[in-house]
């Protein structure tokens, strides 16, 4: 089987998918839309803060993430070299030059060129129907789907449901760590894409290596809120990955 994966983000991989990848241990593909420009720099300094230098950011983050695929087994990284689009409300959001701002027919032809090159029988990426995600999680999402549409590929998406999301709020504040809860829009949403899940993958010993692959992404891990959990509980929520096949019948 050949494996494709999709992401917004470097470190997006190992959240949706990490363990899939371990497990796999075939020919794999990780196609990475943006840089990450808008994360963390040295320091944990914000975008749009003094000394934050998205270019350095960038640059720190593509080797993140080749140290992170290392650990996952991923054969070929592919990067689009999409600029972060940031957060809702911040200047740069509304650039017509970043990533969500792109015509998302546009990302898929340039996904779908991939898809014919390498011809994966799996294609795994963000929730498209996820309101909470972020957009450009949403907008990868959907230039994939639209990309593999009528096309004998499997295609899964990534899954957070009500279930996980309790998990990890519960590990949380065991922590000392306290999360406003979620809304009602929120809460329904979860527990919607809950019901919708399809595909559970127990990743057993390969949750370690999932993990291992989350830490090469350092300069991110102050805004991790699975970097805040130990070894044990991190295992514990994240030892199984669930997804919702959306087409094709091969199986993860």
């Amino acid at each position: 089987m050949i494996l494709l994966g999709v992401f917004a983000h470097p470190d997006d991989e190992c959240t949706v998918a990490g363990g899939v990848f371990v497990r796999h241990g075939g020919q794999s593909i990780l196609v990475s839309c943006t840089n990450g420009e808008f994360g963390d720099d040295v320091g944990g300094v914000k975008p749009g803060a003094p000394g934050h230098d998205p270019v350095r950011v960038a640059a720190t983050r593509r080797a993140e993430l080749d140290a992170a695929c290392g650990r996952l087994g991923v054969s070929v990284i592919e990067r689009l070299g999409y600029h972060d689009s940031g957060m809702p409300g911040w200047d740069a959001f509304t650039d017509q030059t970043v990533f969500s701002a792109v015509a998302v027919e546009s990302v898929a032809l340039r996904v779908r060129a991939l898809v014919d090159r390498y011809r994966p029988d799996v294609v795994v990426t963000h929730n498209a129907d996820a309101a909470h995600e972020h957009v450009d999680h949403r907008h990868a999402a959907r230039a994939t789907a639209l990309a593999v549409e009528g096309l004998p590929t499997t295609l899964y998406f990534g899954a957070t449901g009500a279930v996980r999301f309790r998990e990890l709020m519960e590990a949380l504040a065991h922590n000392g760590i306290h999360r406003p809860p979620a809304d009602v829009d929120r809460r329904r949403g979860l527990e919607l894409i809950e019901s919708r899940i399809t595909t559970r993958v127990a990743l057993g010993p390969a949750v370690v290596d999932k993990r291992a692959a989350l830490f090469e992404h350092a300069s991110q891990l102050g805004s991790s809120l699975a970097a805040q959990l130990t070894a044990e509980q991190y295992e514990a929520v994240f030892g199984t990955e669930t997804f919702i096949r959306v087409q094709g019948e091969w199986g993860l």
